[in-house]
Formats: C-alpha cells, structure tokens, sequence
C-alpha cells in the first residue's frame, strides 16, 4: 500500500493516471456505450435558483469549471517560481524563457503553414504550442537516471512559463462579445483582492470567497473564466500560498487533469483513416508538437548559450537537452483545452484530438528513447 501511494504522488503516477483516463476516453468513444458517454457529456446542469441560476452542460462545467481550479495552482506556480524558485534568478530563468518561447514559436509556424490556404482551420495556431507539465514532467521521471536535476528544473521553468503564454492567447484569442458591466465586477473583486494583500490578509477563505465571485463575473464578462483562476493565484499572498498550493495539488492532478483528459480525450474512430492524419488540422498539430516544439526549444536554446545570455544546467550536454526539448511536445490537457476553444463548434474534434493524442505520444517515446540510450547520470 506503502509503494502505491509513493507512486501515485510521483510524476510518473500523475502522468500514467492521465494516460488510462485518455484510453478510456477513446474506449467509450468507440464502443456501445459512446451515446451514453456523450450524453452524459451534454448534460445540462444547473446551479443556483431562479434569475441567479446558472446552467451549463456538463462538459462546459468541467472546462471553464474545473479546469478554472488547475489555472489557480497555475498561477500559484507561477508566482512561487517568479519568487524564490527557477524563475527568480535572471540567468538561471533566461534558458526556460528562451526555450518556452521558441517552443511556442515553432509549433504554431509549422501549424500555420500547412494551414495557410485556410482562414476557418488557421485559427487553431495556439494548439500546438502548449506543453502538458504534468505529462512532461511523468514522462521525464521515466528516464530520472539519465538526465541531471538541473533539466528537470528546466523543464519546469519552461513548462511554467509555456502556460502563462497559453494564457496570455485564450486571453487575446478567445474572448468574446465583452459584457462591461461584468468587466467592470471582476475589476472590483481584483482590486478587493489586491487590498486583502495591502493590508496582510492571510487568511484563505476571504480570497477564495472574492475569488469565486471573480470567476464568476469573469464568466459573464465574454473573457475566459480560466483566467480568473490566474488571477486569484496571484493575488494569493506569499504567507499561504504552500498551504493553498499543497491543499490543491493531489485534487488538480489526481482528479482535475483526470477528468478533462477522460471529458475530452474521446475521439470517435468512426470513419477514421490515414487521410485524417493527413488533414491540415491534425498534421499540423502533429508536426507541431513533434517536430516544431523541439526545433524551436533547442534552437531557442542554443542561441541563447551562444549568446552568452544563458548556461546548460551543470552536468548537461546538448544531447540530454535534446531529448527534453523532444518531450516538450507533450502538449495533450493544454494542447486539448485551447483545440476545444479554437474550434468551439466542434466542426474539427476528431482531428484535434488525434492530432493531439499522436503528436503527444511520438513525443513522448521518442523522447524517452532518446534519452535512454544516453549516458547514466
């Protein structure tokens, strides 16, 4: 029972945990019991009473709900490394920084292009740019012998600083018509929080209280309500963000991640060939994730040590950077997310999803592989 509960709070436990929720996503999806999983999927569901009330399907719920939880561990995340972890430090944050923009850059370059002759299938760019931290990070531990812990630190950083620019795009890409009377609300409830900060509020329950109104006018005001959950973050004080982000922690990966993968991951095979890979949509996700991530991240990085603006971590080489800059392409929760936003119709969901799943897991093996066959550390 001992070893269980040590694997199911290692990276690896976290990421196998993710993989079994997708495969049994692609099951129910094509199987006798794909009705009932996309019924259950569409389900209304309604909270509050009467004018106040508040009703959604049920996959809604989970990806502006739920995944509004993962963004505030996001944004805790965020500001704990900017403070006094991998981020703080201006040389050490400057390879993550380089690597996660040039891993951003590269995906939605090859994306684009093979997308260029259609505006409709253009606009699912962003897809391809996220990296998957958890996944990444579960995958990374597979190899823990041949990689030094500085590249696991990089990986972080860059993992990190790939979400907040995955952000900074729903945010930029994805809002709709805006609603500036629940735009002005979520401009209170930030200024309220920001006050609990100025006068040494230390206590939880009043930033999650404030917090929830913010997401919640966030929701009316057309800009994603995910990023509500980076902005209570945030505003989190330094005093009790490790007791908030140790609380989350196990629900976000052990329940959160989970259930998006096995909400979202489903993809029907129903009439699925070679000539889907071949689409625009899902070869360019595919190639983006394998061959655009890692090109950018390395060449990112290596202009960056050229440069003099940066250093390898001690102990490393190009090689070993190489095999994480592969494992980058692990796009699948954000890479998922941000498909489910750039394509809200659902006109392209089975080739964002294989395209997702595919270029995920060639990632993923090769990157393991290639690190494998590397030198013990």
């Amino acid at each position: 029972m001992s070893n269980l509960k040590t694997f199911l709070k290692s990276d690896t436990g976290a990421g196998t945990l993710l993989v079994i929720a997708a495969a049994i996503a692609m099951v129910l999806a094509n199987s006798a019991l794909a009705p009932l999983y996309t019924g259950t999927l569409e389900t209304p569901v309604k909270f509050g009473f009467g004018e106040f009330a508040l009703q959604k399907p049920l996959l809604l719920w989970i990806n502006d709900g739920l995944m509004a939880v993962f963004f505030l561990l996001v944004g805790l995340e965020i500001k704990r490394e900017l403070l006094n972890g991998e981020l703080s430090d201006r040389r050490r944050a400057a390879l993550p920084v380089m690597g996660a923009i040039g891993g951003m850059m590269g995906p939605a370059i090859i994306y684009a292009w093979l997308n260029r002759h259609s505006p409709e299938t253009l606009a699912g760019w962003p897809i391809p740019a996220a990296t998957d931290i958890a996944f990444a990070l579960g995958v990374l531990s597979l190899v823990r012998s041949r990689v030094v812990p500085g590249l696991r630190a990089f990986l972080l950083g860059l993992a990190i600083i790939d979400d907040l620019g995955a952000i900074i795009l729903i945010a930029v890409l994805f809002t709709a018509e805006i609603s500036s009377q629940a735009l002005t609300l979520a401009g209170v409830c930030i200024a309220v929080l920001a006050l609990f900060n100025r006068f040494g509020v230390t206590r939880l329950w009043p930033y999650l209280v404030v917090g929830a109104l913010l997401w919640l006018s966030v929701l009316k005001s057309g800009v994603h309500a995910t990023l509500a959950g980076v902005v209570i973050g945030a505003m989190i004080p330094r005093a009790a963000m490790p007791k908030l982000e140790h609380a989350l922690h196990p629900w976000v990966t052990f329940g959160i991640m989970p259930i998006f993968a096995l909400a979202n991951a489903g993809a029907s095979l129903d009439g699925v060939g070679l000539h889907t890979f071949a689409e625009p949509v899902a070869l360019g996700i595919i190639l983006g994730l394998f061959f655009g991530k890692q090109l950018g991240v390395f060449a990112a990085c290596w202009l960056a040590v050229r440069s003099g603006i940066a250093q390898l971590p001690a102990g490393s080489d190009w090689r070993s950077l190489h095999g994480v800059a592969i494992i980058t392409g692990i796009g699948f929760t954000m890479s998922l997310f941000v498909g489910a936003l750039a394509f809200p119709g659902g006109e392209h969901d089975t080739e964002v999803r294989l395209g997702v799943l595919a270029g995920s897991a060639l990632s993923a093996i090769v990157g393991c592989v290639w690190l494998m066959t590397g030198k013990k550390r």
